[in-house]
């Protein structure tokens, strides 16, 4: 299993790969998926996170992103 601090990586370089902005929502809080600060200090493992994706390659970033986060077993709920 990885540590907060290794899924937090891998989140954000899969983030960074897109140009597509890409946020997560939890608890009435939006964080850039491709902010290492802003998801330590946001991330958890409890609850539901919503994710945003607007941009040129929002489709390749949703599915990128759901896997990611999936493997880390964070659960995601995709806002359209």
């Amino acid at each position: 299993m990885a540590t907060h601090t290794e899924t937090i990586v891998r989140i954000v370089q899969a983030a960074n790969q897109f140009k597509s902005s890409i946020v997560l929502k939890y608890n009435n809080k939006f964080v850039d998926a491709k902010s290492l600060l802003g998801l330590y200090t946001t991330l958890t493992d409890s609850g539901e996170h919503e994710l945003h994706v607007h941009g040129p390659d929002e489709e390749e970033a949703k599915a990128a992103m759901l896997e990611v986060l999936g493997e880390h077993g964070l659960r995601v709920k995709l806002v359209e």
